[in-house]
């Protein structure tokens, strides 16, 4: 791959996206950077090389995309791993024995699961906290506090944390801040420029954003941590593939034009939603009602596709109605696809989370929570008035 002159640091978001850490191809002229689907590299001698020995250090399609996401995150180093939870795995694995982390009361049950069934294990102490308030992080901090993790907006509840007052206090007690981004994606929100030190992705979203790939990336600007990212995404060899990493920097291609999209749909199907005498609760930031609006409009340039809502009289029977009945809202895992998803975090995503810290959480049984796609919104908003029946 020849190397371009430009600085594509300079450049706007959708710029960045289109060409940051891509090349013409030097072989062919390709515009599309190739899949490089390929175990090892030929060598000119023993140690010398074109910056490639073995695929699982480092592969050229892998290394453009990694390129592209820092770029887009504001961020210096890139890796890109086999799955989200692998790069949790990852910064995880930067922690020691007896090492303390504190993190959000309501995230996703993927992480949750990590921390509790593999982390904590090996003498790693977990605080679950309600980090609404900045402030509640202050009673948990101690000399052991390495690591603060963060969801903003947070799964499945949509709360909105400030990173900027979290980056202080992580600063003051000489621990990392870590940032699960996946629902804002880097065109809402930029964790590392308020102050975070890692920023994590489910690539499997937004950012590869067809439902045709899984894969995690993570994000950082100091050097002491890139090097340590590097040598475990090395050692532990949980890296994304060539032709994943194909999808996955086409995918970011049209990022900005598909959140554009995403957005402008939530915030009308939320509204609607917010207006239905069958809901009870409507979770999602944009609304001025929801408890931190003023922050996510401070730290965010728009509020995502992700909505959760509760129904009236909290019954999980009736939840399952509405679940059955959606004809575009398609019943599955997963989010941040072009399609729109309906799912139940209680016995879905969230099933991994005892029942009574779930409803601690806000997670109860009529919650559902809904991908929002990039389809016609009035088709959208039929689809719920139909179900909600």
């Amino acid at each position: 791959m020849e190397e371009k002159d430009s600085n594509t640091k300079t450049y706007q978001f959708g710029t960045k996206a289109i060409h940051a850490g891509v090349q013409p191809d030097s072989a062919t002229g390709a515009i599309m950077t190739p899949i490089y689907q390929t175990s090892t590299y030929v060598q000119e001698a023993v140690g010398v090389n074109k910056g490639y020995a073995y695929s699982r250090s480092k592969n050229p399609t892998r290394h453009a995309l990694e390129e592209n996401i820092a770029a887009i995150e504001n961020g210096k180093y890139g890796a890109c791993f086999g799955s989200g939870i692998a790069a949790i795995d990852c910064v995880l694995k930067m922690l020691n024995p007896g090492d303390e982390v504190i993190t959000t009361n309501d995230l996703y049950g993927g992480t949750y699961r990590i921390f509790k069934t593999i982390f904590e294990k090996y003498g790693i102490v977990f605080h679950f906290v309600d980090m609404l308030h900045a402030e509640n992080i202050l009673g948990y901090c101690n000399k052991n506090t390495k690591l603060i993790w963060v969801e903003t907006p947070t799964n499945p509840m949509m709360n909105i944390l400030d990173i900027e007052a979290v980056a202080v206090i992580a600063k003051a007690n000489h621990a990392m801040l870590a940032v699960d981004n996946t629902f804002a994606t880097p065109y809402l929100q930029n964790p590392l420029d308020l102050g975070a030190d890692i920023v994590m992705h489910s690539a499997t979203k937004y950012l590869g954003g067809h439902s045709d790939v899984v894969m995690g990336a993570l994000v950082c600007k100091n050097d002491k941590i890139a090097k340590e990212m590097y040598r475990i995404q090395n050692s532990s060899g949980a890296i994304a593939g060539p032709m994943d990493s194909f999808l996955v920097l086409r995918g970011i291609k049209t990022l900005h034009l598909r959140m554009q999209r995403h957005c402008e749909n939530g915030d009308k199907i939320a509204r609607f939603l917010a207006g239905h005498s069958k809901v009870a609760h409507v979770y999602w930031p944009g609304l001025e009602s929801h408890p931190n609006h003023n922050i996510a409009k401070k730290q965010m340039r728009g509020f995502g596709g992700m909505i959760s809502f509760s129904l009236v009289g909290n019954q999980m029977s009736a939840a399952q109605e509405v679940l059955k009945k959606t004809r575009l809202f398609a019943l599955a895992e997963s989010l941040g696809g072009v399609e729109s998803l309906i799912g139940h975090p209680a016995s879905m995503t969230h099933a991994a989370i005892p029942k009574e810290e779930r409803e601690a959480a806000g997670i109860v049984d009529s919650l559902i929570r809904l991908s929002v796609g990039i389809e016609d919104v009035v088709d959208l908003i039929q689809d719920l008035k139909e179900a909600l029946k």
